[in-house]
């Protein structure tokens, strides 16, 4: 605030003082918000390594089940086991709240069926091509958990960066400024109060001189 702007007041002084001390306040609570969400942050984070690290693994499993598949039943086999595929994965996505910040959550339910209710049947396919069905709908449960997090992550990321920004102006602009504003305010008012001392003074002795 440009002090050119300030009536230099003890009204104005008394509201400049309030707003130092509710800046303050309102300072001290965005900074324990953004100590908050950087611990959350690195909780988030050591589960996406570990989310990564399942879906490598996942990964692999899946592929080397459907590459024992292939060379058992054949290319044809599996691509007509797939293509018979009836069930699919429901996912439900909802929010939940963390540091008062709107994060996804994601579920998936796989239901757990038969040979015959997937659609492909017991006599057209094989244990390795359910294996490798089995494979897969672990890795894309894990896929739908990861992205979970991975979103949580950067919106925390986001979330720490603006708060981060808003304590650092609010601690390095707007309660510096206040303060000079004050400073500004009583500076004033005592040259002001001097000046009128002077002034009284020379009334008295004016008076007294006239007086004389």
């Amino acid at each position: 605030m440009p002090t050119s702007n300030i009536t230099p007041t003890r009204s104005v002084l008394i509201e400049l003082k309030k707003k130092v001390k509710v800046t303050k306040s309102g300072y001290k609570i965005i900074k324990m918000k953004r100590d908050g969400l950087i611990i959350e942050f690195f909780d988030v984070m050591k589960k996406v390594k570990a989310m990564h690290g399942s879906v490598t693994s996942d990964y692999e499993a899946a592929m080397t089940k459907i590459a024992i598949a292939r060379a058992v039943e054949g290319e044809i086999a599996v691509k007509s086991a797939a293509y018979a595929l009836k069930t699919e994965p429901h996912v439900k996505v909802s929010s939940k709240n963390i540091m008062g910040m709107t994060v996804p959550k994601i579920e998936a339910n796989f239901k757990q069926v038969n040979l015959e209710s997937k659609g492909y049947g017991v006599i057209s396919t094989s244990a390795y091509i359910e294996e490798a069905s089995n494979a897969f709908e672990k890795l894309l449960d894990t896929l739908i958990r990861a992205a979970e997090v991975e979103i949580t992550m950067r919106k925390l990321l986001n979330e720490i960066e603006k708060t981060k920004r808003r304590v650092n102006a609010m601690e390095f602009k707007v309660i510096p400024e206040l303060e000079e504003s004050i400073a500004f305010v009583r500076f004033r008012l005592e040259e002001m109060d001097r000046e009128s001392t002077i002034r009284l003074k020379f009334l008295k002795g004016k008076d007294k001189g006239e007086a004389a």
